[in-house]
């Protein structure tokens, strides 16, 4: 029972609710108006040679790269025949994108007349959300003073700006750090409705049927301290099974509504190709050694051999630190346990490319370790850290754009 003692013994310390979600709204909106200097500044700065042009503005940046993508799903659909190259592969298309995020966008845009600021309003509107929720999972473990810092690390971190634009990071975080507290306080009903929605947001729910299953393991190792009754097992059985069946989802609609059984793998490696000439056909964990072998050979031009090298030693620095970092251990199992699962879910799936640093935010969580130590000068540092790395993440990305990630 220590676990649950822990989450409760602090409870007459912590501030109520509405205090709470004051606290982390301020930080919030100063952390959105921070972003939205950056994007103003990226706007008048973009060229000729970024996805917006040279005489960009700001409600460009909502609906550029993905949000594009997402757009299109809100305005045409899916297709029902997938496109073709020249070379008659799969081209890039709309199915890579779930559906959940471009249609509430669409909905909420309805008396403004454009996707773009029903887009707007939905992320940072779960961005807040996220960032409420995040509190609430971290407070259990951290002190007041801790956890606000950790919420600003997170709500001003390198990724910030995809609270207010067209990508459906924000309303996937919101899910899924929703049903990390509600695993955490062993409110299992509750995560019955957010795994589909996780599902239709975004991949990676099948990191979620990981994180339950490692986390059912633990329960039963640990019954004698915390004792594990039918129900929970039960639940935590029934809510597995539901987010690997919830994962493969979107795959089976795909292949139904194009009639091509691999429709939605063949549409995500229509992206690869962007970066690595020719075709490829998907295994555990290929994606990752070919991308290890690209960066390394075709882009540095060193050996492969370092790269795996220098792989396997980035693997076991990050498992060190998710087993053994006091910062780390003290955020708790449950965020330890996802941390593990999600990671070893990119390690299976994820090409690495330009998009790294966007699918290592559902790892946010850990900001928790950063905050931990009281040291001021250390929090202000993160904190000029994440700024810095935000502008230079919006900058080239918005700005520069194509020019930034150049394949030979």
């Amino acid at each position: 029972m220590a676990d649950r003692r822990l989450s409760t013994s602090s409870s007459a310390t912590r501030p109520s609710i509405g205090r709470a979600a004051l606290r982390v709204a301020a930080i919030y909106v100063a952390a959105r108006l921070i972003t939205t200097l950056f994007l103003f500044l990226t706007a008048e700065l973009s060229g000729f040679g970024s996805r917006m042009g040279a005489d960009a503005g700001l409600a460009d940046t909502v609906v550029a790269w993905d949000g594009t993508w997402y757009w299109l799903v809100a305005y045409s659909g899916y297709p029902s025949r997938l496109p073709l190259t020249d070379g008659g592969q799969v081209a890039e298309n709309a199915w890579a994108f779930l559906p959940l995020y471009p249609y509430l966008a669409q909905v909420v845009s309805l008396p403004f007349g454009q996707w773009g600021a029903g887009a707007l309003i939905v992320s940072i509107i779960a961005g807040y959300g996220a960032s409420l929720a995040l509190y609430h999972l971290l407070r259990a473990r951290l002190d007041e003073s801790a956890t606000l810092w950790a919420v600003a690390f997170f709500a001003s971190g390198p990724m910030a700006a995809l609270f207010q634009v067209g990508y459906a990071e924000s309303l996937n975080l919101l899910w899924l750090f929703c049903a990390l507290l509600c695993v955490a306080r062993r409110r299992y009903a509750w995560v019955y409705l957010l795994v589909p929605l996780m599902a239709f947001t975004r991949p990676g729910v099948l990191a979620f049927a990981l994180f339950l299953a490692l986390f059912g393991l633990w329960r039963w190792s640990t019954r004698a301290r915390e004792p594990l009754p039918r129900r929970e097992i039960a639940h935590i059985v029934a809510l597995g099974l539901l987010a690997v069946a919830s994962g493969f989802a979107w795959q089976l609609v795909a292949d139904w509504a194009t009639g091509d059984p691999g429709a939605y793998l063949a549409t995500e490696l229509a992206w690869r190709r962007n970066w690595v000439a020719g075709d490829a056909v998907f295994a555990p964990f290929e994606p990752l050694l070919a991308g290890t072998s690209f960066w390394f050979s075709t882009m540095w031009h060193l050996p492969v051999a370092l790269g795996y090298v220098v792989l396997a030693a980035v693997v076991a620095l990050v498992a060190a630190a998710l087993i053994g970092l006091p910062q780390v251990r003290r955020l708790g199992v449950e965020i330890r346990l996802w941390s593990a699962s999600y990671l070893l879910y990119l390690l299976l799936v994820f090409f690495p490319q330009s998009s790294i640093f966007r699918l290592l935010v559902p790892l946010s969580p850990l900001w928790g370790a950063f905050a931990a130590p009281r040291s001021r000068l250390w929090r202000v540092g993160v904190l000029v850290v994440c700024l810095v790395g935000q502008w230079w993440w919006i900058y080239n990305m918005y700005a520069l754009g194509n020019q930034t990630w150049q394949v030979p």
